[in-house]
């Protein structure tokens, strides 16, 4: 079989979209930046970054999936720290690891809480599905499933019900009810900190 294929084309379309995808990635940050999420349309970045809709669509589906690789490198950073920190930490007791987990991801969405906004936002028609199939919250939730358990192993309990806990932990955590909390009730990052502990975590 002959194999048609131009190595030198390929290398040329290669070429053009990584640059189409950079022109996207930078053109949208800067629109978020600019307007907010919510505030900004797949055509609005695809005329601001003067590309086709067609050729945007291509490569995201939606704003949810731009806002994913827009956050990408964030989140394998985020994800390090935790690894670090756990293996830093090893001695010390499962109930101040998952307060110091549940710490460093409010920091995290502090920082990046518009992108984790969109990604939560258009990943899917039903929030609790697009918690779930996002690999942020899938990660997540394993490290405080084995917190939990760790926590359970400790206290000698039968029943922790690890995988509902974190799930709680998560949906409080999320963009509507942690905005929720913190615009119309008042709570500053801290406060949730401590709530969530003390309803969650045993002393």
């Amino acid at each position: 079989m002959v194999n048609d294929e131009n190595p030198l084309r390929t290398r040329t379309e290669r070429r053009d979209a990584a640059k189409n995808r950079q022109l996207i990635l930078n053109t949208a940050q800067r629109l978020f930046e600019q307007f907010g999420v919510e505030q900004v349309s797949m055509n609005q970045i695809a005329t601001e970054a003067q590309i086709g809709p067609g050729t945007l669509y291509r490569r995201y589906r939606n704003k949810g999936e731009l806002c994913q690789d827009l956050i990408k490198d964030s989140v394998d950073l985020f994800f390090e720290d935790i690894e670090v920190y756990l293996e830093e930490n090893e001695t010390v007791s499962a109930n101040q690891k998952l307060k110091e987990i549940i710490s460093l991801f409010i920091r995290f969405r502090e920082k990046k809480v518009q992108l984790l906004t969109g990604v939560e936002e258009t990943r899917s028609t039903n929030p609790l599905k697009s918690r779930t199939k996002s690999p942020l919250y899938v990660e997540l939730h394993q490290i405080l499933v084995q917190l939990f358990d760790e926590m359970k192993a400790k206290e000698q309990t039968t029943h922790s019900h690890s995988v509902f806990k974190a799930d709680m932990v998560l949906m409080a955590l999320s963009s509507d009810s942690y905005l929720f909390q913190k615009d119309v009730r008042g709570y500053s990052p801290e406060e949730i900190l401590e709530l969530l502990c003390s309803t969650f975590i045993s002393n």
